[in-house]
Order: structure tokens, then C-alpha cells, then sequence
């Protein structure tokens, strides 16, 4: 197997002996020395270095025993890097049987820096193994595999079967018995008592009390919010904001088990002071407005957004639409511009499937229909009701459908379903006047669609008496994310895109 990424050796010896039954005085000797010199667990020593960073590498592997089962050592997944939280398994280089020395590469473990190797932590045979090569996503603490004192042992854990407990580094030291108090010197005999016993002592002044670590702060607005790649994938999941969750990780980082136990709080804002002889109101904020602030915070703090804008000429695509209207007019139906916008995303991101997908931290999906969401204002704040597999829509249906959504959008009776969904939002403000807008992207999509007004404008003509004539453009843009679709992938998109509103007969095709 091809090894990939930077592998480095650490060395995650240090342990701790527990106490049991089966085991030899020799072992229960030397157990107790390291229980009295070296405070139950001990350092390796060793270091690796990654980044220009250097850790040192600690692991707590406990010698258990019962009376099924004989001697052994359970091998966790231990935490490679300040950050790691889950390790995929790339390779082991031991198998069941395997003699193993203090030192030998047991197997690669695949962190959220790099490739790394991890090291025997015991003498022993490798009696079996519990998480396969490949798995991704282990939570540090798992069992991996399991180490007998004896070559005549392993066959005892054939049918040994892991109970998927997590094991913490914390809680495994807790486990372990405290050090032995030092002993007591002979008591010396009694003397007789001095004739003139010195005066007493100045009482020795108590230690101070230190405060308590105050608990790290959550960013400011504007700050970056460090987060583990699964946090972020939960909190978008949720409509998280990651402003609002206090992380327990390193450095306030924020952490999956701070996304799954957060409970939104009502906070008090702090009181901006006013200024002198200013009115103000405060509007008090509903369920759908800070449903939108999260959404669109998170948006911007984690997706890397750029846009490209393109002018199109709509002449061609005013006249079929006249053309069209006056067909279905007598069936109570009126055909608009958006109505060929929408069908025109739909088709372009079939040409294009990258900007009809979503990233998904460790994998990048590609949706086979596409589900356009339109962007809706309403008294309440924006909605985004979903079009579902316009791209196998007619024009008509598509309008119908669009017609129908914006008016139960306003007056409130979509269901979730009906607007959570979408795989790419198209978001249309000709209607106010402007031009040219960037819109932001919906966080479970890749692509955005922002619609300007129409502009009418002179373009050269050399069949025309003075050289020139009027048209009819609109300027349209794409938000694209970085981590999907490429500066060139987006430009394709707006260039199939605008071939079908320039030509729109070829979405007959």
C-alpha cells in the first residue's frame, strides 16, 4: 500500500501497571516502584515534531486481568495531535499472532495534521484487533487492539468482543490506583524535656488560595471561530451559529461534543449607549430572523465565497416569453423573466454538476436532480421555498409552482420541508431597481444565483444606419464556494448559463 502525507514516529510508551491477581511478584515489585517513583504513569521522553511544533506524546495503557481472561493490555487511540479528535486506521503493520517488541510499528494512524506511526506500546503478542484497516472517523479513546503477555493467551480472546466504550485519557488515569503513602520512620525514643522550652513560633502563613481560570471567552463578532471539520458539519446541520457555542478545546476551540450539548440561551445583549436626544425602537427578534442570522453568519464565517458576474442579452429571450405568454394566457397564466432563470440554473447545473452539490467536510456530494430554492421576502424575514426537479419542469410548471410558493411563503403556511431543502438558490431583485448584487450561499449548497435588473443599452450593429442599436441586458451573478467549485468550473457554469437565456429555444434541446 502506497503510503501518503508526511508519516512520523512517535514513541506513546508511557503507562501505568495495574494491580491484579494473576500477576507475578516480579511484576507487582516493579509495579510498585513505578507507582511510588514515578507517580503511577511516566513520560517517554520522546518527541515528535510536526509543522514546527513539537509535542510530547502521552498514553495511559492499563495490564488488566480476570478471571476469564489472562493478563493483557488494552491499546487505545490515543490523541496525536493537540487538535486530533478522531484517526482514520490507514495500515497496520502487526497481525493477530504477531510477536511484538517494545518500540515495533504497530500500525499508521491517519490524524487531522498528517500520516503518523504509532509504536508497540508493550512487549507482548498481538491477540486481536478491533478496528479494521480504513475505518475513518475513530474517536480518540477507542479500543484498537489488545496485547497478551503470552503467545499461549492469544487464542483466549478469539471471541473477546469490544464494548465501544470511549476511554478518555482523564478518565483512565482516574481509574488507577492511587501511589502508596511513603513510610513512617521508627518513632525515636522519648527524651526528657528541656528546662527552658523556646518560645513559640510565629505561626507559618497559609498558602494563597489561587482564583479559579476564568473560562475562555467566545470570539468577538468579526473574530475567526476555530472549530474541529465535524463541529462545523454539526453546527450546519443544526443552524448553529459557532459564535454562540463556547468551546471547550484547545484555545476556546469548538469541539463536537460542545455542538451536541449546546442548548440555544436567551443572552442578553449589551446596551449600546444611545446617542443624546436619539429616538430609537427595539424590535424584538423572532424564531425565523435569528434562524436567518445564524444561517447567514455561519455562511460567511466558513465557506470561502467569490463571485463572477456576466452581462446577458435577454432580447431574444423577451420576445419567446411574449410569444409564450399570449399562448397560455387563456389559461389565467403569466410567464416572467425568472421563470427561464430558473429553468436556465436547472439546466446549466446538469452540464455542470459541481455547482449542484455540497460539501461535506470528508466528501463532496453531487446531487442528480436539481432542486432550485427561491428567494422569497416576506414580512417576516426571507424564505427560500424549493422548486423540486425543475430541471424536468416546463417553463408553465415552473411558473405555476413559483407563483404558488411565493404566495404561501408571504402569508406563512409552507412547510419545512418546502424550504429546507434545494441544491442551488436563485435570489431575483429586478423588480427593486438593481442592477448587480452578490447574494450568499445557502450553507448545505455550493452555488448561488443573484438576477440584476433589466438595463436597456446601445450595442455596435454594423447592419444598422448608425452603426449601433438598442438591446436589452441583465448582469448575473454566481457565488461560488472555493472548496467545491474552482474559478474556471464557475465561469463554465455562467457561460452555459448564459447561452441558454441568449438562445433559449436550445433548452428544448
Amino acid at each position: 500500500m502506497q503510503r501518503s502525507g508526511l508519516v512520523l514516529r512517535g514513541c506513546f510508551r508511557a503507562q501505568a501497571l495495574y494491580r491484579a491477581p494473576k500477576i507475578n511478584p516480579g511484576r507487582a515489585a516493579i509495579a510498585r516502584t513505578l507507582q511510588t517513583c514515578r507517580t503511577v504513569s511516566r513520560w517517554t521522553g520522546r518527541s515528535s515534531s510536526f509543522q514546527g511544533q513539537t509535542w510530547q506524546m502521552r498514553s495511559a495503557i492499563r495490564l488488566y486481568s480476570s478471571g476469564d481472561l489472562p493478563p493483557h493490555y488494552k491499546v487505545t487511540l490515543p490523541a496525536l495531535s493537540p487538535t486530533m479528535e478522531m484517526g482514520t486506521v490507514v495500515r497496520w503493520e502487526k497481525q493477530p499472532g504477531d510477536s511484538l517488541s517494545e518500540g515495533d510499528l504497530l500500525c499508521e494512524i491517519e490524524t487531522d495534521k498528517a500520516t503518523m506511526g504509532f509504536e508497540t506500546p508493550e512487549e507482548g503478542y498481538l491477540a486481536k484487533i478491533f478496528v479494521e484497516e480504513g475505518a475513518k472517523d475513530i474517536p480518540v479513546g477507542r479500543l484498537l487492539c489488545i496485547i497478551a503477555e503470552n503467545e499461549s493467551d492469544v487464542a483466549a480472546f478469539k471471541d473477546f468482543e469490544d464494548s465501544g466504550e470511549i476511554v478518555s485519557p482523564a478518565a483512565e488515569e482516574a481509574k488507577l490506583p492511587p501511589p502508596p503513602p511513603p513510610s513512617k520512620p521508627a518513632t525515636p525514643p522519648p527524651t526528657a524535656p528541656s528546662p527552658t522550652p523556646p518560645p513559640p513560633s510565629a505561626a507559618k502563613p497559609e498558602a494563597p488560595v489561587l482564583p479559579p481560570l476564568p473560562p475562555t471567552p467566545r470570539p468577538t463578532p468579526g473574530q475567526r471561530v476555530f472549530a474541529s471539520p465535524l463541529a462545523r458539519k454539526l453546527a450546519a446541520e443544526r443552524g448553529i451559529n459557532l459564535m454562540d457555542v463556547a468551546g471547550s478545546g484547545p484555545g476556546g476551540r469548538v469541539r463536537r461534543t460542545d455542538i451536541e450539548s449546546y442548548t440555544p440561551s436567551a443572552v442578553a445583549a449589551p446596551a449600546l449607549a444611545a446617542m443624546p436626544g436619539a429616538g430609537f425602537t427595539d424590535v424584538p427578534v423572532g424564531e425565523l430572523r435569528q434562524f436567518i442570522a445564524n444561517r447567514v453568519t455561519q455562511s460567511k464565517q466558513t465557506i470561502p465565497h467569490y463571485f463572477l458576474t456576466v452581462e446577458i442579452n435577454v432580447e431574444e429571450l423577451l420576445r419567446l416569453k411574449e410569444d409564450l405568454s399570449q399562448t397560455v394566457a387563456a389559461e389565467g397564466m403569466e410567464l416572467t423573466v425568472n421563470d427561464f432563470v430558473v429553468k436556465a440554473t436547472a439546466l446549466a447545473s446538469l452540464k455542470v454538476p459541481e455547482a449542484n452539490s455540497a460539501w461535506m467536510e470528508d466528501r463532496i456530494r453531487q446531487y442528480h436532480h436539481v432542486d432550485v430554492n427561491l428567494a422569497v421576502q416576506t414580512d417576516n424575514g426571507m424564505m427560500t421555498p424549493v422548486i423540486f426537479n425543475a430541471d424536468g419542469k416546463g417553463i408553465g410548471a415552473i411558473s405555476q409552482e413559483a407563483t404558488e410558493l411565493a404566495e404561501r411563503a408571504v402569508e406563512g403556511t409552507l412547510q419545512p420541508q418546502e424550504y429546507q431543502a434545494g441544491t442551488i438558490t436563485v435570489s431575483d431583485l429586478s423588480s427593486l431597481g438593481i442592477k448587480q448584487f452578490a447574494t450568499i450561499i445557502n450553507p448545505t449548497q455550493s452555488c448561488a444565483v443573484a438576477v440584476g435588473a433589466l438595463q436597456n443599452v446601445m450595442v455596435p450593429d454594423a447592419d444598422a444606419e448608425e452603426g449601433y442599436r438598442a438591446t436589452t441586458t441583465m448582469n448575473v451573478t454566481l457565488s461560488c464556494d472555493h472548496r467545491v467549485v474552482d474559478g474556471a468550473v464557475g465561469a463554465q457554469w455562467l457561460q452555459k448559463f448564459k447561452t441558454l437565456l441568449e438562445k433559449p429555444h436550445t433548452m428544448l434541446l
